[in-house]
């Protein structure tokens, strides 16, 4: 079992920034991919990035690369999400997830724990 905290959300003009951090207890965080979804209002749950067991390599849906950046600390058990020049678009609840998958996946169902999420409001 592994529970999962999400931090870090809040209420932000057009063109700021967040850090969302996911805290990780139970099993070992390292044994598992990490990834960020959101849903925002009146919408589907969509993935927005993912990253390996090492944190070596990431993906992301295409309309926020180059504005985020998901990165992990094993030390620490925890995985972030640094959003820059965030848009009205990325306003969502955003939710952290842990997979027992060998390979990035994009996929909701591939992940295996969830956190209760963590609200971020992208104001025009």
């Amino acid at each position: 079992q592994v529970q999962l905290v999400e931090s870090g959300g809040g209420l932000v003009q057009s063109g700021g920034s967040l850090r969302l951090s996911c805290a990780a207890s139970g099993r070992v965080f390292s044994g598992y991919v990490m990834g960020w979804f959101r849903q925002g209002p009146g919408k589907e749950r969509e993935f927005v990035s993912a990253i390996t067991r090492s944190g070596v390599n990431t993906n992301y849906v295409g309309s926020v690369k180059g504005r985020f950046t998901i990165s992990r600390d094993n030390a620490k058990n925890t995985v972030y999400l640094q959003m820059n020049s965030l848009e009205p678009e990325d306003t969502g609840a955003y939710y952290c997830a842990a997979s027992r998958a060998l390979v990035l996946t994009t996929t909701s169902t591939a992940y295996d724990y969830w956190g209760q999420g963590t609200q971020v409001t992208v104001s025009s």
